[in-house]
């Protein structure tokens, strides 16, 4: 990995009510406070995604949950609940990109700014690992940018569902190296560490009772 090619990338760090359900958040928050300022030190561009509904309503997809009037019931416009969390809030020199379908990349200036920095690759987490991670992930690979999945500073409502997700990137995107935020920062900072990275697609074909095992695999690392 070229370092000076490197952009640390955050899906959906946001205020949205339904954040404080994500199981283990407030130790995602803590790793990735951790790690941006690992990247800053760097001088790795730090990017920011949020998700954002129209207040008004306007341009919502398909069954976008809405209350009596109209209005969004989740990352609404109108509230705060579009706003980065506090505590991993950006600075003026980092990149914020706004976004109204689960990936990153839809509809939006991200692969734009990524081409500008000249960036090849990406270390990613954030929220939700079965939704926004999971379609920013396989965009970024359909666009050929080397993805570096941080699994620990990514989560979900569940362990399961994030499992199951971290598992299907794992099987189907050919170079995903998947670190633990720690072995990421030993990386960063030149010492030695440890990533798992795949040796043949579906090496981790998982049927339900085997799932945890699969992981297992993957979080030794």
């Amino acid at each position: 990995m070229n370092i000076n090619k490197t952009a640390l990338l955050l899906i959906d760090l946001q205020k949205e009510k339904g954040t404080s359900d994500i199981v283990g958040m407030e130790k995602i928050v803590a790793r990735t406070q951790s790690l941006i300022e690992t990247c800053r030190a760097q001088s790795i561009p730090v990017i920011y995604t949020r998700h954002i509904n129209r207040g008004d309503g306007v341009g919502l997809a398909n069954n976008e949950p809405v209350n009596e009037t109209g209005s969004p019931l989740y990352y609404n416009s109108d509230t705060d609940a579009i706003d980065i969390l506090d505590e991993v809030a950006p600075t003026s020199s980092d990149i914020v990109i706004d976004k109204s379908r689960y990936s990153g990349f839809f509809e939006s200036s991200l692969d734009a700014r990524l081409k500008e920095l000249d960036i090849q690759h990406l270390l990613i987490g954030g929220v939700l690992t079965d939704v926004c991670v999971l379609a920013t992930v396989n965009d970024a690979f359909s666009l050929n940018y080397q993805v570096n999945l941080i699994s620990d500073l990514s989560g979900t409502t569940s362990e399961g569902a994030h499992m199951a997700a971290t598992l299907i990137m794992a099987n189907w995107i050919y170079d995903l190296k998947i670190f633990q935020a720690s072995q990421m920062q030993n990386l960063l900072k030149g010492k030695k560490y440890q990533v798992w990275e795949t040796a043949a697609p579906d090496e981790l074909n998982f049927a339900p009772e085997s799932m945890k095992d699969a992981f297992k695999r993957i979080k030794k690392h």
